[in-house]
């Protein structure tokens, strides 16, 4: 039964982390809805929510590995170079998040791990998609080669902001880079390569914390929520970069409200 709680997480993280619609929210509310894992500590239950992640990274390093490399030999040296000025952007753009998550790491989880700062946060960026893309100027940035560092680092500030469950790091540093004038093709791909080592120093801080003491059964329930994730994330990145060549992303917005009106009404009429 535990591990079928754990491919049901990995399922849901392997979806909702690449969506701009808030993956540690929706697994919170996963996990309160049907008491997934509920058997298990909740040190580690909250290490779970966490470390799973670094499967959908494992999905972004797959399919961009030749983008991501600086040292592919398939490359020039002016595509070399380019790749180095990518990362060293996106270096600079997980500054703000970096800053603030050591700063605030247990106050974050102490304090606004619940259902009702993940319904407000749901509500508050679907209405910003909505209003963003209805009064959307044509895009300036075409290609991550033509972000500016100061671009970089205002999509960091962005990212920052979704440090507080419920909002999406997707969502956050997407419509961020919307608003600061890129492409939504741009914008998503700029999250994805951000979310690397965000995502793996979340994962790697909260295995310090833990201590890496675990037994063996919690061991495997992570290899196993990881490999879920990597395998939906895998689909579920390809799905985004076809939908945003054709869509825009107020029906995400309108998702987002309405889930949050679905939490509300659960928790506050139960």
């Amino acid at each position: 039964m535990e591990i079928i709680k754990a491919i049901i997480l990995g399922i849901i993280q392997g979806i909702t982390e690449w969506l701009p619609v808030s993956s540690t929210g929706h697994m919170i509310l996963a996990n309160e809805f049907i008491h997934l894992l509920g058997g298990r500590n909740k040190d580690f239950v909250d290490l779970f929510l966490v470390v799973i992640q670094f499967g959908s990274i494992l999905a972004v390093v797959t399919l961009y590995f030749h983008r991501l490399n600086p040292f592919s030999p398939k490359k020039t040296a002016e595509e070399k170079a380019a790749t180095w000025s990518m990362w060293f952007k996106v270096l600079v753009a997980e500054i703000p998040a970096a800053l603030i998550g050591l700063l605030f790491d247990d106050f974050i989880d102490e304090k606004l791990y619940n259902w009702y700062t993940v319904a407000i946060m749901l509500a508050v960026y679907g209405v910003a998609f909505i209003i963003v893309e209805k009064r959307k100027k044509d895009a300036k940035i075409f290609s991550i080669d033509e972000i500016t560092y100061k671009t970089a680092l205002l999509m960091g500030v962005f990212q920052m902001l979704a440090l507080i469950p419920g909002t999406s790091r997707s969502g956050a540093t997407i419509l961020g880079a919307v608003i600061l004038g890129a492409s939504r093709a741009v914008a998503a791909e700029f999250s994805f390569f951000l979310a690397v080592p965000v995502m793996f120093g979340a994962s790697l801080l909260k295995l310090v914390k833990y201590g890496f003491d675990m037994s063996g059964g919690e061991f495997w329930l992570l290899i196993i929520g990881m490999a879920t994730a990597y395998i939906v994330s895998v689909f579920s990145i390809k799905f985004l970069v076809e939908f945003v060549k054709k869509h825009d992303f107020t029906s995400f917005g309108w998702y987002r409200i309405a889930l949050a009106a679905v939490v509300s009404a659960y928790f506050l009429l139960r």
